[in-house]
């Protein structure tokens, strides 16, 4: 697995040596804006968090990480084995600095990474009997949400390794959405259940120093170079 997203503080750094450099980089913020990404960092969660597999339209890449960030899911692992996942500038619009994306090898690869994490594996799909966003049990531990390609929908595999599926209820004629609106209506109506029902969803103190910083680094114009005129180097 490769992240590709954001680069993270060194893992040598402690949470208190984060936190000193985020109190520093942040005198070279307007306050609003300190506070802005201070509140949007203490709603971020890992207690969710979303898998795509083989997604080709950077059209709903990029809407997928938006959804993401606007409604506080930290990391989105993608398989991209026949197709890159590959987010539209012009849609994602900044926002990817603020989502951890990562890469798997392979969709078995990205299963057993997830699994040994902790989380369920959680199948959207139409074509199967199983449970709905209002029936889900949020609250039974943490769990990844996959989303397929835009026409075959999630593969075989998944549906193998799967150990709860999920479907949107439907009285139209349709039968399915397509990928991002599902992904929009999952993510908005979990995590707002999430956030009534489970009471550990927030990122513990180690990770949310380091997601803090990190952002920080990102909305410093020359972060590095103040770092290292402050004292702050990182080796």
């Amino acid at each position: 697995m490769t992240n590709t997203g954001n680069d993270m503080p060194s893992p040598l750094l402690t949470a208190e040596q984060c936190d000193e450099r985020t109190r520093y980089l942040s005198e070279f913020m307007m306050p609003e804006r300190f506070d802005a990404l201070r509140r949007a960092a203490a709603m971020r969660t890992d207690y969710i968090t979303v898998m795509t597999e083989n997604m080709f339209h950077p059209q709903n890449a990029s809407a997928i990480v938006r959804h993401c960030e606007a409604f506080g899911i930290r990391n989105i692992h993608t398989v991209e084995t026949l197709c890159r996942f590959n987010p539209n500038l012009n849609i994602v619009r900044g926002t990817d600095k603020w989502i951890d994306i990562r890469r798997h090898e392979s969709t078995a690869e990205a299963i057993r990474s997830l699994k040994a994490d902790g989380y369920r594996i959680v199948a959207t799909t139409p074509h199967r009997e199983s449970c709905t966003p209002e029936t889900f049990d949020v609250a039974k531990g943490r769990f990844a949400l996959v989303f397929g390609t835009e026409k075959q929908g999630i593969s075989d595999e998944v549906i193998a390794s799967a150990d709860e599926f999920l479907k949107i209820p439907m009285c139209g004629l349709v039968e399915s959405l397509n990928v991002s609106a599902s992904a929009a209506i999952l993510i908005y109506m979990l995590s707002q259940r999430m956030r009534r029902e489970v009471a550990d969803w927030r990122l513990d103190d180690d990770r949310l120093s380091r997601m803090l910083y990190r952002w920080c680094r990102e909305s410093v114009r020359g972060s590095e170079a103040l770092l290292a005129r402050g004292g702050f180097a990182e080796r």
